[in-house]
């Protein structure tokens, strides 16, 4: 089975890649599932129910979150009834959504999990005892794990990667924007990479503007942060090939599309 994760899609830039490029990438390389992180999609920040059902039109099966989950004051109105949309399983308890779905295939079922780190983010419930509880959960019904890790510190990546490794099929990063070079499979079958990178602005800061982000650097002053509507943009995702039988993550590949990095289909 192979699966396509395609990171942090920013603004409508984000988007406006997803329109154009997963239906090349999904012809390519025949993903079986296809999933999305959407956290930033919506100007930069949160997520309407329109961008989400538009990701599953353009063939997402399943969209993750992460620290702006709820900057978007409509997703009260509809997360609960988002099937394929996860937010962090560690939120605390009563908080709307869902961190986990079931994507299914032909053959099986894939689990979709998301988690948030700790580190330099929101002091949520623990995502390494939580992962234990989703891990159980979900082996119940298929080998094959997805987990989203939205986190801030490399090294907290790294531990959720070793912790999980031959328990989960895949464990991307997700929440820093830049593609890390470190894809792998840990000796125990789990696809791992730091950070899938961002979908959007390719000449911006993180997907935002430069100018204003500079100028918060030069002057420390509060600083309205806008996705760049023109410009050159880009694409960032992670491919992984895995064993339906065991789950085991088999091949993996990093995705980077822009204008120095040119697909080819």
């Amino acid at each position: 089975m192979r699966i396509l994760f395609i990171g942090d899609v920013v603004g409508s830039p984000g988007r406006d890649m997803v329109d154009e490029y997963l239906p090349k990438l999904k012809q390519k390389y025949q993903p079986a599932v296809t999933i999305i992180n959407g956290e930033n999609a919506a100007a930069g920040k949160g997520i309407t129910e329109k961008i989400y059902r538009r990701f599953l039109e353009k063939g997402a099966q399943a969209v993750t979150l992460g620290n702006h989950s709820w900057d978007k004051q409509e997703i009260f109105e509809f997360i609960d009834h988002a099937d394929y949309l996860v937010r962090p399983a560690n939120f605390p308890e009563g908080t709307p959504g869902k961190g986990i779905t079931y994507v299914k295939t032909p053959k099986t079922e894939v689990a979709v999990i998301n988690l948030q780190g700790r580190t330099f983010l929101a002091p949520n419930d623990d995502p390494f005892r939580k992962i234990d509880d989703l891990i159980a959960e979900a082996r119940k019904r298929t080998p094959i794990i997805f987990l989203d890790f939205h986190a801030e510190a490399t090294s907290e990546k790294q531990a959720m990667g070793w912790y999980v490794d031959g328990r989960v099929s895949i464990n991307v990063g997700t929440h820093t924007h830049i593609q890390t070079a470190d894809e792998r499979i840990l000796p125990n079958g789990t696809a791992y990479i730091s950070d899938v990178g961002m979908t959007g602005p390719y000449d911006g800061i993180l997907g935002m503007e430069r100018e204003a982000v500079l100028k918060r650097f030069l002057t420390n002053l509060p600083v309205r942060f806008e996705v760049p509507k023109k410009g050159r943009t880009q694409l960032s995702g992670f491919l992984v090939d895995v064993d339906e039988a065991t789950g085991r993550a088999t091949k993996v590949k990093r995705i980077q599309i822009n204008e120095d990095h040119p697909f080819f289909g």
